[in-house]
């Protein structure tokens, strides 16, 4: 902590005694007062790479905002008593300009960012605690960028955390519930000993990364990256790099990577690219007979795909373009596409989920744009019925033993409700607001189904827990910023109630 408080303080002393920045241009400004953190090619440091390709939640705006008044529970200091307006909006410039070369990060980079924080062999086998270790939740709290494992029995904390910055994509456990890894949009990947209650090692995969998956057996991790455009492959025993994959389709043309997923039916990796009309399947499994590691099979599309849904039994995809109002069905096995679905709006199909409905299986998808969920008749692929809501949701979460499907309304003015829909009429049959004005959204089901656990998303926000058949509030625990929990049975086994 004290290294970190002295670069702050030697960023903020680089100024001239007459208390303005002598450099007027946008280089030299950030040279003067950013690269101690954010690296002097703007790759980041202690603080994170700053590039219009890792910004794009930021807008310029906000980005001015945090030059001038600093961030709340980092390093990040306040520059308006140092800079300008005219020089913190330059400096903004320069940060949202594309690089004179295009950033790397090689499989040496990688390798030399490993930190071994702990001997893993040395660490205990057994649980440093007493608690039902499939029921356990990984709470991820934005507020001061920590994490709580919480027991999912009795709904206490057994430990808190700190996390690195800006979690993204949600946490991965291995098959035995013992290690989570997390990623973070700077591309450091962390595994943390749930045993033990500590991050043992960590490793720097990529730029700006997208997500992480974990394979079936546990022997390999996948990142997904933004930048450079690559899909990194970790040995999860200490992760260092195996593979790193350059991403371009068959004619060369580069892709970001949108997200990563693990298919356990499948022993492979499917891999969403962002600026090319492909999918990539990565075989990681034995039973494929590979000849060399990790061979990518290319399944071309009629769209760009950029959000997926998969079947329960991993052999349909569902895709959809941010542009188009369609999804497209894609049958894995044979890699062509066997149905379009009319979808209005834009489908958050990520956050879908299944559950049967008049003796046949349906998929259901909460919707970023409108206030509507759409469900989906998985036979035939019609829409069966839009459920209007009071606004676009994020998140919908359901568990095979309940009788209801819970969608927030994420965005908009009615952001602080949450409508709780029966599965069997696919009416809504509840709406509530458990912190008037704040976000509500997420939420996460016990291993059993009995119990709903969901987030106030506030830096004074809460993890509210209800009980899942009467719908009333059991108890709610203050956080900071709570965005998403993740129970170790639902996440390892794949549970058609919760995203994966």
């Amino acid at each position: 902590m004290k290294t970190l408080i002295v670069i702050a303080a030697l960023a903020l002393a680089n100024f001239s005694v007459a208390g303005k920045a002598v450099a007027s241009d946008g280089e030299a400004l950030y040279q003067q007062h950013c690269q101690s953190c954010h690296g002097v090619e703007r790759l980041g440091a202690m603080g994170p790479a700053l590039f219009p390709e890792n910004l794009s939640r930021l807008k310029q705006p906000k980005a001015a905002q945090v030059i001038a008044k600093g961030r709340i529970a980092t390093q990040m200091p306040a520059f308006d008593k140092i800079l300008s307006k005219q020089q913190i909006d330059t400096l903004v410039d320069y940060v949202y300009s594309p690089a004179k070369v295009t950033p790397t990060w090689s499989i040496n980079d990688i390798n030399n960012s490993r930190i071994e924080h702990f001997d893993q062999a040395k660490l205990p086998n057994k649980p440093q605690f007493d608690a039902d270790l499939m029921n356990l939740f990984i709470v991820v709290e934005l507020g001061d960028h920590s994490a709580t494992l919480l027991n999912g029995d009795t709904f206490e904390p057994i430990t808190r955390f700190k996390t690195r910055f800006a979690l993204h994509g949600g946490p991965k456990y291995s098959p035995d519930g013992r290690y989570v890894y997390f990623a973070s949009r700077d591309g450091w990947i962390s595994k943390y000993d749930i045993y033990n209650m500590k991050t043992v090692v960590e490793v720097r995969a990529g730029i700006n990364t997208r997500n992480l998956a974990i394979s079936s057996d546990g022997k390999y991790a996948i990142v997904g990256n933004y930048l450079p455009h690559s899909a990194v492959i970790l040995d999860t025993k200490d992760l260092k790099p195996i593979k790193v994959i350059a991403v371009a389709d068959k004619n060369g043309v580069n892709s970001r990577v949108s997200a990563v997923y693990n298919a356990p039916p499948r022993n492979s990796f499917i891999v969403a690219l962002k600026d090319t009309k492909e999918v990539w399947e990565i075989a990681y499994g034995d039973k494929h007979g590979n000849h060399q590691p990790f061979p990518i099979r290319r399944i071309s599309t009629d769209d760009y795909l950029d959000d997926f849904f998969f079947d329960p039994q991993y052999s349909k995809m569902i895709g959809a373009s941010r542009s188009s109002h369609n999804g497209q069905v894609i049958n894995l096995d044979d890699g062509k596409k066997i149905a379009t679905i009319d979808m209005q709006g834009m489908p958050h199909l990520g956050s879908g989920i299944t559950w049967d409905y008049q003796g046949k299986q349906v998929f259901a998808s909460p919707n970023i744009k409108d206030g509507l969920v759409s469900v989906i008749d998985m036979e035939n692929w019609q829409v069966i019925k839009e459920i209007k809501t009071l606004g676009p949701g994020f998140f919908m979460r359901s568990h095979a033993n309940s009788s209801y499907a819970w969608v927030d309304v994420f965005f908009g003015p009615n952001k602080d409700k949450v409508h709780i829909i029966d599965k069997s009429t696919l009416k809504i049959v509840k709406t509530i607001a458990p912190a008037p004005g704040k976000v509500a959204a997420h939420v996460e089901f016990t291993k059993d189904g009995k119990y709903v656990l969901l987030s106030i998303w506030d830096n004074d926000g809460a993890l509210i827990v209800y009980d899942a058949n009467t719908l009333k509030e059991i108890k709610r625990l203050p956080m900071k910023k709570p965005s998403g929990k993740y129970n170790v049975y639902n996440k390892t086994h794949y549970e058609r109630g919760t995203s994966h």
